[in-house]
This record gives C-alpha cells, sequence and structure tokens, in this order.
C-alpha cells in the first residue's frame, strides 16, 4: 500500500489501521475457504467493524471452519472435553460466533459461497447471501462483487539464506486472487493484499512458493503460530466401505485418481490400501460380495483387482489425508512431470521416474522434444529434470563438464554416444499429486511438517484454474491425468442419472456446488476418464427412511447428459452412452429394494420402461441387512475398521458417539421403551469407563440419574454391554 509491499508487522491491530487508512470505510474483505484463512486478521478487522458502525464490512468467503454446536446436556458431556481437546489453542472466528449468535452488527455481512454440508439450511441470511459459483469462477465473480482486501494464512521459512513463504493449505483460489488484485491496482483502484504467516503450516511446494512482494503487509510473531485447526475424521459405516469397496475395483494401475474429504474418501482409500497391500484377502472379499461376478468387463476395461505395479497419481483440488495414507501404502506412486515430451515417453513406457535409457536423447529427438542441434532452452530442461547429471554447463554449442566437451550436434552419432557418460540415472522433480487445499485432522499436518523436503516436494500445490481443468495447457494436462478416475459425492440421483449435490429443490443450499461441475466436465473432456458419483442409496429424513435415488427432483447439479458411473452400496451403474430405459434398469439394480417398486410404476407410468419390464430377482435384495451379512465377517477379522486410519477419539470416545448416534435414529416410543427397560436393569460392570467419560459414574438423584440410564440403553442397544453382565461393586 502507498507504493510499498511485503511490509514486515506484528501488530494486528495497525495493520487494521493501515488497511482502513488506505482503502477506506467500505471494505470487502476475501477469504478463501476452510484453513488458509488469516483468523487473527479478520477478528481485529471485525472487531473495529463491530465497534464504529460507519465501517461497512462485506466478508466473502467459503467454509468457515467452527468448533462443533453443542446442543442438549447429553451432547454437551461428551463433546466439550472432545472438542476442548481436539481444538486446543486453536483461535475461533469472532464474526461465526457472533453470526450463529444472531449478534452480527448491521454494518456486517458474510456471503459464501460453498459451506459445510446441511450447515446452513434453516439459516435464512445465510441462504440469501449464498453466492453461486463454480470454484474455477469464484476470484473472476469476487471482483464483479467488489472485493478490495484479501487476506491468507502462509509460512515462511529460511531457504539457502532467503526468507520464502509458502501459500501451503491454499493456493486454491489464492494465487489467481493476488495477480487479479494487483491488475485492479495497476487501473488505480485501492486494494490491500494480508498475508498473516504461520509457521505450524506445512511449507508446501510447487506453485505454493510466492515471494513476500506480493503481500502489501506480513504479519509475522509468536502470537501468529497458533495451532491450526484440525477436525476430527469422520467414522466409516459398512455401507460407506462397501462403496468404497465397488469404487476401488474401477481404479485403473497407472492411472489418475481424484477424491474429496470424508468417510467416503476414507473409504475408497481403504478399499484401494487392501487391494495393494492384501490383494489375496481383498479379491476373497470381492467374491464373497459378489462384486467380481457381477462387474467382469466393466472391471476388466477401466479399473482392476491387482496390485499397483505402476501406482497412481493424484490430481484433486483437495489434498485429503486419504492420499497421505495411500501414499504411505505404496498406492500413490506414479510421478508426473510438467514436459509434454517427458510424459509422452513415459506414457508409452519408454521412459521411466526412476530409470532414464540410454537412448533418451534419440527418444527425445524422435518426438521433436529436443532439436538435434541443442538450443540453450533444450539444454535446461534436460538439466532440470536430470536427463543430464548436475556439474555439466551449456557453454559455445557444447555440453562440458565432468572433464567431457561434447558438441551439441546431436546429427552426429559420435556425439550421441559421448553424451550417455553425462547421463543422470533418474529423473528429477516428480509430482505425485497436485492439489489446490488442504484440511484434516492435526495429525496430517504433522505429517507433512515431518517429511524430507524431497519427498514434500513430490507433493504440489496449485489453484484450481489448474488442477480442476484441461483449459491452458491441455495437452500436458491430459498426458498427466491418463485414465482419470474422478470420484464425486452426491446427495440424490434421479433414474436417469442427474445428480443433485448441492441445493434442495426449494432452493434452500445445502453445500455449495464448489468444483463438482469442473471434475465432471475434465472427466468427459478426457479420452480415457471416467466420472463416478457416489451416493449412499438411503437417508434418514425426519427419522423415517427415504430413497436417495428418486424419479425425478426439482434441482439438478449435474445434469443427465453428463451421466456416467453411479455407485451405491449395492453396486454400480455404468450408465454412459445407453438409453433412458437401459439407465433407468442399471438405476434400479442399485436401489434400496424398498423402493425400486413406485420407481418401476412411476417409470411405466411415463411411457420410460415397457409395460412387461421385471427387474431380476438378485436385485431385489437390496437390503441393509445384507450389506451387514456380506461385510461384517471380515470386519470381525479387522478389515473395514470405522476408523481404517486412526481416529482422535478414544476407544470409549468412538463406542459412545456410534451408541447416541444411533440412539438419534430412532423413533421416540422406540427410546421410550429401550429406557424403560434400562430403568429397572442394574448397572453393568463393563460401562463404568463409558459413563466416567460422560461424568455418569456417580450421578445424583432425578436428571443425572435418567441422562445415566439413556447412555446405558444408547451402549447396550448398540452393543457395548449384554444384559448378562455383571453389576458394579
Amino acid at each position: 500500500m502507498n507504493g510499498k509491499t511485503g511490509v514486515i508487522c506484528s501488530d494486528v491491530e495497525q495493520s487494521v489501521d493501515d488497511v482502513i487508512n488506505f482503502v477506506g470505510k467500505e471494505i470487502s474483505f476475501a477469504m478463501t475457504l476452510a484453513l488458509g484463512k488469516p483468523i487473527l486478521f479478520i477478528n481485529e478487522l471485525y472487531r473495529r467493524a463491530k465497534e464504529d458502525p460507519s465501517i461497512k464490512l462485506n466478508i466473502v468467503t467459503a467454509l468457515a471452519l467452527e468448533r462443533p454446536q453443542v446442543k442438549g446436556e447429553i451432547e454437551k458431556r461428551f463433546l466439550s472435553p472432545l472438542v476442548d481437546r481436539i481444538f486446543e489453542g486453536t483461535p475461533e472466528f469472532d464474526y461465526m460466533k457472533d453470526f450463529r449468535s444472531g449478534l452480527l452488527p448491521d454494518n456486517v455481512e458474510i456471503f459464501e459461497f460453498f459451506s459445510k454440508a446441511g450447515g446452513y439450511l434453516n439459516t435464512p441470511a445465510a441462504q440469501r447471501n449464498h453466492l453461486s459459483s463454480n470454484y474455477t469462477h469464484v476470484i473472476r465473480d469476487a471482483i464483479d462483487f467488489g472485493c478490495n482486501v484479501f487476506g491468507q494464512l502462509i509460512t515462511s521459512r529460511e531457504i539457502n539464506g532467503k526468507l520464502l513463504y509458502s501459500m501451503s493449505c491454499n493456493t486454491d483460489i489464492c494465487i489467481e486472487a493476488i495477480k487479479e488484485l494487483r491488475k485492479q491496482r495497476e487501473a488505480g483502484k485501492k486494494v490491500a493484499i494480508i498475508g498473516e504467516v504461520n509457521t505450524q503450516l506445512p511449507f508446501m511446494y510447487g506453485d505454493a512458493i510466492v515471494d513476500g512482494e506480493q503481500y502489501d503487509i506480513l504479519l509475522q510473531g509468536p502470537e501468529f503460530n497458533y495451532p491450526l485447526f484440525g477436525p476430527p475424521k469422520d467414522s466409516v459405516s459398512l455401507r460407506d466401505h462397501a462403496i468404497g469397496l465397488h469404487v476401488s475395483t474401477l481404479i485403473k494401475d497407472g492411472g489418475t485418481l481424484q477424491v474429496g474429504i470424508g468417510a467416503l474418501g476414507d473409504a475408497i482409500a481403504a478399499g484401494l490400501s487392501m487391494r495393494q497391500n492384501e490383494n489375496k484377502e481383498y479379491n476373497q472379499v470381492l467374491k464373497s460380495t459378489g462384486i467380481t461376478e457381477k462387474y467382469p468387463e466393466l472391471i476388466k476395461n477401466i479399473g482392476g483387482t491387482g496390485t499397483f505395479r505402476q501406482g497412481l497419481y493424484g490430481s484433486s483440488e483437495m489434498l485429503v489425508d486419504a492420499f497421505y495414507q495411500l501414499y504411505r501404502s505404496g498406492v500413490l506412486k506414479r510421478k508426473v512431470y510438467d514436459s509434454i515430451p517427458l510424459m509422452k515417453l513415459i506414457n508409452s513406457g519408454k521412459l521411466a521416474a526412476d530409470k532414464i535409457p540410454d537412448n533418451i536423447i534419440e527418444l527425445l529427438i524422435e518426438i521433436e522434444g529436443i532439436s538435434p542441434s541443442l538450443t540453450e532452452k533444450d539444454f535446461t530442461m534436460l538439466s532440470e529434470y536430470g536427463i543430464l547429471k548436475e556439474g555439466v554447463e551449456f557453454a559455445n554449442g557444447s555440453i562440458v563438464g565432468h572433464d567431457i566437451s561434447i558438441q551439441a550436434d546431436f546429427n552426429r552419432q559420435e556425439n550421441l554416444k559421448a553424451i550417455k557418460a553425462l547421463l543422470g540415472k533418474r529423473l528429477r522433480h516428480g509430482k505425485v499429486i497436485l492439489g489446490a487445499f488442504f484440511i484434516g485432522p492435526r495429525a496430517f499436518y504433522e505429517a507433512l511438517n515431518s517429511m524430507s523436503e524431497e519427498e514434500r516436494m513430490q507433493f504440489g500445490m496449485s489453484g484450481v484454474e489448474k488442477v480442476n481443468q484441461l483449459y491452458g495447457d491441455e495437452e500436458l494436462r491430459t498426458l498427466q491425468r491418463k485414465d482419470g478416475r474422478f470420484v464425486n459425492t452426491g446427495m440424490m440421483a434421479n433414474v436417469f442419472g442427474a445428480i443433485t449435490s448441492d441445493s434442495l429443490e426449494c432452493g434452500r443450499v445445502v453445500s455449495g456446488i464448489g468444483g463438482q461441475y469442473n471434475f465432471v466436465s475434465m472427466a468427459h473432456a478426457l479420452p480415457d476418464g471416467r466420472l463416478v458419483m457416489m451416493i449412499r442409496s438411503t437417508r434418514m429424513c425426519r427419522k423415517k427412511v427415504k430413497s436417495n435415488i428418486v424419479y425425478s427432483y426439482g434441482h439438478t447439479s449435474i445434469p443427465q447428459h453428463l451421466r456416467d458411473i453411479i455407485v451405491t452400496e449395492y453396486g454400480i451403474a455404468d450408465i454412459r452412452g445407453k438409453s433412458d430405459s437401459q439407465t433407468i434398469e442399471e438405476m434400479l439394480k442399485i436401489t434400496d429394494s424398498r423402493f425400486q417398486d413406485e420407481l418401476i410404476r412411476e417409470a411405466k407410468l411415463n411411457g420410460k420402461l415397457a409395460a412387461d419390464f421385471e427387474l431380476a430377482p438378485e436385485y431385489k435384495q437390496n437390503y441393509p441387512e445384507k450389506i451387514e451379512s456380506l461385510l461384517k465377517p471380515f470386519r470381525d477379522e479387522g478389515h473395514f475398521a470405522p476408523f481404517p486410519f486412526g481416529t482422535d477419539l478414544t476407544d470409549e470416545e468412538i463406542a459412545i458417539g456410534g451408541s447416541l448416534k444411533q440412539l438419534a435414529a430412532k423413533k421416540k416410543t422406540a427410546v421410550a421403551k429401550c429406557l424403560i427397560a434400562e430403568i429397572f436393569k442394574p448397572v453393568p460392570k463393563l460401562a463404568k469407563s463409558y459413563l466416567k467419560r460422560m461424568q455418569l459414574d456417580k450421578p445424583g438423584l432425578g436428571k443425572e440419574m435418567i441422562l445415566q440410564k439413556v447412555v446405558l440403553s444408547a451402549i447396550r442397544a448398540n452393543g457395548q454391554i449384554g444384559s448378562e453382565d455383571n453389576t458394579l461393586a
């Protein structure tokens, strides 16, 4: 600001003063989604607006990270100690606390383009202020909205004597945001760019590396190194594992994977890890569940059930912990390079990351990757990727180094022969994944931080304009993302293959479209790409089971003409290139059987199925009990765990949480019946640790005694204790 950039400051109040004095009191403050928000700066900016009504503050962002809201006494007893432990030391967003409490002042408004699923369903102000925008269009729309101040959380590290900065967890829209705001400045507009430096953030490479001069103010100091927000993992149910197991068969060795956060992402990673490291057991599960028998051609043509010899490359807007787990398990290991000639040779099997062939120069000349008369640009490429050894220089048309001088004219055979002595052994600067943002449990951040620099460099970060689409460098990205499997989650699907992911038909936003459309589009644009949409077949609505596969619905996120593959816990519907009636038949096969007859009736009524159509008997057994019976024996052997990659929860918390979740899903009459039965039962010894965790091991009379019985009925119904257990002494 005022011609100065890269100003290091430790006084957040002074930085806000500087921004207001420069920009004025009409501020549209933009910050990225999730982890990359500058908490201390926005809290101070909000405090100033709260105290001064003459300041008009718009906050434009997405996915504000909040501690879970506690409702009711039992939730308080269960969640409060857990929340205090997991989020210890992480500051909260003051504007969100006031927003949730209804205390947001009139001069402050919040606009979000993406939110936690269901987090704002019953919040009219958030519904009215939702910004509907594809992830790749967010910056364009934010500029149109009038954003004039941008802030993000970044990290720093001294490398070769120079202090460098990294966007770390959020390159997503931040790279483009800074670029576009600088353009606004060049056009004469007053804008401010703030970086809040937190050294707890993993220092990521790739396009995440930035010069401090790109920011007007860099907030640095011990107070900014607060612990990062690290949400615990969701538990993975058996039906989620069933979905992940089906998806794992659709992933091709040597291909590309995109997957999102949450239980289904962990389920896919668990299935792929089992395929890699317990392949015999994996194939036994596929046989026992009938998956390989049902889909032999589909699996053969686009996926596989063998181990990953080449491995997978990750190309995903979100670098989730699941990718780190796949890296650890030896699945995520296919390296790609930012070079079209190298990718052509790698994809054709003529070059490998760990072996540079003796005839590499001839191969590159043959595909016009370099000129026979080597140019300086050619030499730079060969050196950068390790094709030529370190310590080699290009001077006066010759390659010089290691006591050798070779004319860079490869039309001559003697030069081709001589260059072999200067070839490297393996390629450099390969990436196993390209992501745009990340968030996960604190253990995930610690894992990234504990990697060597060389290892972490394999985890590239860039903007969504690169990660989420092919535009701009189509040939290279197509080569890198070969056999792409873009796996996304939807809430509902209709029988024609259209997907509902972000909003309800009444217009209320559940989350936002995010980057889903981009990945759908890319899956169809790539010659060997496939889109895989995961849908849980049913949901609980007012304690009643409803189908997530419907005949029609009043809102569509992904239209039916972009249908491809849909997976539920009951199977795989490969519906790309199929007629409407064929699509409906495939969708019925993966629908819960409690809802198949009604869908068939409606399809026949509308002439979309033949009047004499009948669903084959083997697909009329799609019930939850079937999934339970097929997978529970394997869970009992240690597979398909609720937390396949660990958790921040204790064993008692896992058991109590699962029990309370099941209790909440029951009808009031069933809950009352269980509670009445529990009142007349003694307290079992095995319940002691659970009751102690809930501070109900020594209840007082009245309310606490009832709460104890509620908890006991829940954990008994969930199988944690049985009627035969002895009572407490």
